[in-house]
């Protein structure tokens, strides 16, 4: 797949039925992807297989992933509306 095809899956997946989950990931998309890994950015499209409500709880911090490679990609996912 080339980077555009991969480019425009991603921004696909991104897109969810909460505004709230939209803003991070568009917001994530746009300022702190680039910054990922090879590593990170297969654990960010992991991620993204989590539930819509799932999901909002780990992103907001009120319940933290188990799995510890997602725990940190979302922490760098908030740390954006921190910076």
């Amino acid at each position: 797949m080339n980077e555009m095809n991969s480019e425009a899956r991603l921004r696909w997946q991104c897109r969810r039925g909460m505004l709230e989950l939209d803003l991070f990931l568009r917001e994530f998309l746009e300022k702190g992807y680039g910054r990922l890994t090879s590593d990170e950015k297969l654990t960010f499209d992991r991620m993204l297989a989590i539930g819509d409500q799932q999901l909002l709880e780990h992103l907001m911090g009120r319940e933290p992933p188990d799995d510890k490679d997602i725990a940190d990609v979302i922490n760098k996912v908030r740390a954006i509306f921190t910076d």
